[in-house]
């Protein structure tokens, strides 16, 4: 689907300090917020390495468009974020399914099953460690980015494509109250 970036595993980035990898994130923060996104994958801008950004807002500053993202009021503000060599484990079984959307297919949308809690990590822009836990809506947008990075798009996940499709006509017929 798209670009030959996303089709594939993205490589490790070798010097996370480097300036190469500080301009390929400035360039992503400016095109996640271009974008109005809460999170973007180095191989969405053309880039096969190993490294993620995201900001997901709280319940209360979030955008309409994540009404029916799984986001609840509970969720707090997680800060810019920037992983490099990510990896992410489920913690226990519990799987949430919601609608999902991504900058790479403008205009679409699809209920898609996650981790509803993970625990990740990886490297920041200083080389320092990052692990945290996740979950809700936290934590399915740092597994749809992380899946960026091995070649996978969401609709990949979707068990049932009869909830894929444009985001104006889901919503209009398909999206409902107990999604």
């Amino acid at each position: 689907m798209g670009h030959p970036a996303l089709d594939g595993p993205a490589g490790p980035v070798k010097d996370p300090e480097s300036d190469e990898i500080k301009r390929l994130v400035a360039d992503m923060i400016d095109t996640m917020a271009d974008a109005g996104g809460v999170g973007l994958a180095a191989p969405q801008v053309y880039a096969p390495v190993r490294l993620v950004i995201f900001h997901v807002p709280s319940a209360l500053d979030a955008d309409e468009r994540y009404e029916d993202a799984g986001l609840a009021e509970e969720d707090d503000e997680t800060p810019l974020t920037v992983l490099i060599n990510p990896s992410f484990e489920p913690q226990g079984d519990d799987v949430l399914c919601a609608w999902e959307g991504c900058l790479s297919l403008p205009g679409m949308t699809g209920f898609v099953p996650r981790h509803r809690c993970i625990r990740y990590w990886g490297v920041g822009l200083r080389g320092e460690k990052i692990e945290r836990r996740a979950t809700g809506f936290h934590a399915r947008v740092v597994q749809h980015e992380l899946d960026h990075l091995n070649g996978m798009l969401f609709p990949m996940r979707m068990p049932d494509l009869k909830r894929f499709g444009f985001s104006e006509e889901m919503r209009r017929y398909h999206i409902t109250e107990e999604d």
